[in-house]
């Protein structure tokens, strides 16, 4: 018996890229001994999650989530709790991508990413729980990550808004602390943080150094708690990350490995909102799991290497340097190492 791919995928993503892109994708599943058609999401709330559900239901033997991240974050809640759960692909075309950034997948062709398959690399997944939903990158807390809420989507990566901010945004609200109370595997933290990131691999918001050492399927979330809510000092531990991950041994960041977290609000007339793969996912108390190697997926296996490092655009990296040299001159450090500050 022939198998059968279902490509999941948004019209609109990447300017309608993937609307004129799909011919040739589903040429390509044929190519690799898959019998293939297509689904185009519509407005309908949570239609690609439950797309992918009925595919699934269905004997589809392979899925492939074609949109930004939360495209393919919808398709993972539609498989990830099934007892019997299809292969996965990916073919970004969003405006971070980051899930497809970890994966070594192409970023800027549709048709590319596709081609990715006929490699035949696969590799097994760990993915999130976070109570009843789940996540394929990313989960966090705190006020911090609820600036992601206000930007527009064009600043919704890490270095975006807060390079906005810095920038002396009047949009953004003033981050303060939240007293948290976060369960790990090695402790319990109870106090002052500005955030808390689980990560699940080690592209967040388009950096691949803000967990360093992830694992793609080792069980483990990279659990990141930053205690300081002062915006110099946030700002700085950014240039950290960007110039090679030195903030995991910053003592205003708590950096470990946990295959479980419970987190919930210090007090108990405060909202924690939880944000998951970038949108909104509910508020703690929240209990998050790690399902080991949980879904196979497509990857470009032969390209992760043990440490993720991002061949960066020319404008992306200029952007990057003239931020550190901005940090560098309020915090009058020497951090990209070049014996001059700013």
């Amino acid at each position: 018996m022939q198998k059968r791919a279902r490509l999941i995928y948004n019209p609109t993503s990447g300017h309608e890229v993937m609307k004129r892109s799909v011919a040739d994708i589903l040429d390509i599943l044929e190519q690799a001994g898959y019998e293939a058609s297509a689904f185009q999401t519509t407005p309908e709330e949570a239609s690609a999650q439950k797309e992918a559900t009925r595919a699934a239901k269905a004997d589809f033997d392979l899925i492939v989530a074609a949109g930004g991240d939360g495209t393919i974050n919808e398709v993972v809640n539609g498989i990830a709790g099934l007892e019997k759960r299809p292969m996965m692909a990916v073919i970004p075309a969003g405006t971070t991508n980051d899930y497809a950034r970890a994966l070594k997948i192409p970023r800027d062709n549709p048709v590319e990413a596709a081609r990715v398959i006929l490699k035949n690399q696969t590799l097994k997944m760990d993915i999130g729980q976070a109570n009843d939903n789940y996540f394929m990158n990313i989960a966090g807390g705190g006020l911090l990550t609820e600036l992601t809420y206000e930007v527009p989507s064009d600043f919704k990566s890490i270095f975006g808004y807060l390079a906005y901010v810095v920038k002396g945004a009047e949009m953004l609200p003033q981050i303060k602390p939240i007293k948290m109370h976060l369960e790990y595997d090695e402790g319990t933290y109870d106090g002052e943080a500005s955030l808390f990131l689980l990560g699940l691999t080690n592209s967040v918001g388009g950096f691949e150094q803000i967990a360093p050492d992830a694992q793609l399927n080792d069980g483990n979330f990279s659990l990141i708690v930053v205690k300081t809510a002062n915006m110099t000092e946030l700002v700085h531990l950014i240039a950290l990350v960007i110039k090679g991950g030195k903030h995991v041994n910053d003592p205003r960041v708590i950096y470990t490995k946990t295959s479980k977290l419970v987190a919930r609000p210090g007090d108990d007339d405060v909202k924690m909102m939880i944000n998951l793969d970038g949108e909104y996912g509910g508020d703690a108390p929240m209990t998050f799991t790690n399902l080991q190697q949980h879904i196979e997926m497509y990857v470009n296996k032969e390209d992760i290497p043990d440490h993720a490092i991002t061949s960066e655009t020319p404008t992306q990296q200029s952007a990057e340097d003239l931020f550190v040299k901005e940090v560098e001159a309020i915090s009058e450090e020497d951090i990209d190492g070049d014996g001059k500050i700013g």
